[in-house]
């Protein structure tokens, strides 16, 4: 899949899943528009991007504090100001916070992990839709989690993290439903825990991928590719995988 008609931005662009993407959409030929909540952090991205070849015009650096709606709404209006339209948003957006124990965490985690992953979706989102609506081919994907399932008790995240997927699991469930006759597909993804192989490392190519092996990083960004390559009367509105 090429993706040289692709305007994409990425939230949370500077460092994990939300490198991944980057530098996979780009390999693609998206043009890119990555966000961390410093500059610093998603210049670096964006130079490792480059280093691969990718025109400077392909590929745009921004800071962006999802917790903070002033600084969303700047993060859209200087994206406005390069395009008239985007095709992608990806949500990747979202503080984890470890902890069985709902004690464990402080106030200021547990607001800040709410406020990154709901507010900061809904925020974001929000922001960018009327640059979706330009397009012909708008998709909203957001990375929600294992934890936004209904009876998901796996995993070792703090309750905070449980809430704050399942505020994400609600917004882009009514999202789904709302902004279809606007043409605006909705896709969520739910995965448990998975392995994030370098996209510039032999691991991406080599890394095991059987089934006795966690999910990877790159079954996941093939998902949201699938997605958004269907033709337009296509509507995969989320990605369910087996508990682990």
């Amino acid at each position: 899949m090429t993706l040289e008609n692709h305007r994409v931005v990425i939230t949370a662009a500077g460092r994990d899943f939300g490198r991944t993407l980057a530098l996979r959409f780009a390999s693609l030929g998206a043009e890119v528009f990555l966000s961390a909540r410093t500059l610093d952090a998603a210049e670096r991205v964006r130079e490792e991007i480059r280093a691969q070849g990718v025109d400077a015009d392909r590929v745009h650096a921004f800071a962006c504090e999802l917790t903070d709606p002033a600084s969303v709404r700047e993060f859209a209006a200087a994206v406005a100001a390069r395009t008239g339209h985007i095709d992608v948003l990806l949500n990747n957006g979202s503080r984890y916070q470890h902890g069985t124990d709902l004690l464990s965490a402080s106030d200021e985690d547990v607001v800040d992990t709410l406020a990154s992953g709901a507010t900061g979706t809904v925020l974001a989102t929000k922001a960018f839709l009327p640059l979706l609506l330009a397009s012909a081919k708008p998709d909203i994907v957001t990375m929600v989690s294992g934890c936004g399932e209904r009876g998901h008790h796996r995993s070792e995240a703090h309750d905070a993290f449980y809430a704050a997927k399942s505020a994400q699991a609600g917004f882009t469930d009514i999202l789904s439903r709302r902004l279809r006759d606007q043409g605006v597909r909705v896709i969520s993804l739910y995965p448990p825990d998975f392995d994030n192989h370098d996209p510039l490392s032999d691991a991406w190519e080599n890394a095991p991928r059987t089934a006795k092996d966690p999910l990877t990083a790159q079954s996941l960004v093939n998902c949201v590719l699938f997605a958004i390559g269907q033709p337009r009367d296509c509507f995969i509105k989320s990605f369910h995988f087996e508990q682990v």
